[in-house]
């Protein structure tokens, strides 16, 4: 049975679109627009989440190896992030379609203002027939405010957008259950959420090109799917490989999407690394927010702020022995949860409809 999605987030990897040699693949990078165009040609709306600048950089200019890593990687993403959406604008143009260039980084995200406005822009070129070409700001980007990698970014576009489906392109054919390269090993071609500890069977390996192995991919896959986001890791360097998953007959790993999630949640779900603040809670407080019921966090239930918060950011709240129980958003800052902490009749620093709890 083929999958009748309307929204799909395509996410291409570095290791799909770059030679053995660093330098990018034209030719594997015009087969996926050709696919791309028909599949928009279908009606469905494509999202596309493109990693590449930097190998396209590469193929421009040479560097010396005196740059520290980082400097170098803004130097040739600089450069090759140019060259890169020229190449997507040339071959969408034959078939007359306009794609666009959108840049995040990390911070964009962070910012429900900000966030927002993204969404905003992102639903108009949609609306517009345009297809977004979207790749993680490496010119601003420093080490710590990086995306894991275009994957975390590719899960948090989906989630923002409402998808029903995001499709990482990868150069494996999906998930062991074993090391790929052993015999035996074979594509779990499901996943579905009933606690499958996927590090088990990823390797840890990263490519030669991205910075996240199958681990992140498959960690994000999985936050993804519980959103109600259907996620479908395959091999990019395939042949017809978009139009082939579509239609069902492909081996690939797809997690099985559960239930259904606001779109507030949904930027809260994947805000973990923005949070600023944490406030770890009793365990009354654990039960209601984990019962079930729609529970708001109130300061009764508040043992202690561990890291100072403003109002409107996202706090991890945690239990008392610090494991995470779930994210939200402040009401009201640090100062006020402090003077508030235990005390009961008064309003929630978590108001449900911005509480995301894991699990």
């Amino acid at each position: 049975m083929a999958f009748n999605y309307r929204r799909i987030i395509i996410k291409i990897g570095s290791n799909v679109i770059t030679k053995a040699n660093g330098l990018p693949d034209t030719e594997r990078i015009a087969h996926l627009v050709d696919q791309i165009a028909a599949i928009k040609k279908q009606g469905k709306q494509v999202i596309l989440v493109s990693s590449g600048a930097v190998a396209s950089g590469r193929s421009l200019i040479t560097v010396n190896d005196k740059h520290d890593t980082v400097g170098t990687r803004q130097l040739l993403a600089s450069i090759g992030q140019v060259k890169l959406i020229n190449t997507y604008t040339h071959l969408f143009e034959q078939f007359n379609i306009l794609c666009s260039q959108v840049l995040v980084t990390k911070e964009d995200f962070r910012d429900r203002l900000h966030y927002l406005n993204m969404r905003n822009c992102l639903e108009l070129l949609i609306q517009h027939g345009v297809i977004p070409v979207v790749n993680e700001n490496d010119v601003v980007s420093v080490t710590e405010l990086m995306f894991t990698d275009n994957d975390e970014l590719a899960g948090l576009i989906a989630s923002m957008l409402n998808a029903e489906a995001l499709i990482v392109l990868s150069n494996v054919d999906g998930i062991y259950n074993g090391d790929p390269k052993m015999p035996g090993s074979a594509v779990i071609t499901d996943v579905t959420n009933e606690g499958l500890d996927v590090s088990a069977f990823v390797s840890t390996g990263r490519s030669q090109f991205g910075r996240g192995g199958m681990l992140t991919k498959a960690t994000i896959a999985q936050k993804t799917a519980q959103l109600g986001i259907a996620v479908h890791i395959a091999n990019g360097t395939k042949d017809n490989i978009l139009t082939d998953l579509l239609n069902n007959n492909v081996t690939h790993t797809r997690f099985v999407p559960t239930k259904k999630a606001s779109g507030k949640k949904k930027w809260i779900a994947h805000s973990e690394t923005a949070a600023t603040g944490i406030v770890q809670v009793n365990d009354g407080a654990k039960t209601a927010l984990t019962s079930g019921k729609a529970s708001s966090l109130l300061p009764v239930g508040i043992l202690e702020i561990l890291a100072d918060f403003k109002k409107g950011e996202i706090i991890k709240i945690v239990d008392d022995r610090n494991k995470i129980i779930g994210l939200g958003m402040a009401e009201y800052g640090a100062e006020k949860a402090k003077e508030w902490t235990g005390k009961q009749n008064k309003r929630p620093l978590v108001h449900y409809d911005y509480l995301y709890l894991q699990g």
